[in-house]
């Protein structure tokens, strides 16, 4: 899975973990949508957080690449947030 790609399925967009390092060496698990995940101190905890929380559904759990910062911002790659206008 690369940077702005989303899982298109039926459902279960919500179930789908990504799990990677920070740019600190911290391992961070967050589902697709941004709205549950945290830091962990292996791999493995990052892991069998993420399999808890999506049913026990290891082929939903994705290993990101690179630099993966944990952000509760609805939008897990960090794409451009447009403003509501008041």
């Amino acid at each position: 899975m690369r940077q702005g790609e989303t899982f298109a399925a039926t459902g279960l967009d919500s179930a789908l973990f990504l799990v990677g390092r920070n740019s600190r060496g911290q391992w961070v698990a967050q589902d697709q949508r941004g709205a549950r995940g945290g830091l962990f101190v292996s791999r493995s905890e990052a892991f069998k957080f993420a399999r808890r929380e999506n049913g026990n559904r290891p082929e939903l759990v994705v290993d990101v690449p690179g630099a993966f910062e944990l952000a509760f911002a609805g939008n897990v790659f960090g794409a451009p947030v447009t403003a509501l206008a008041a």
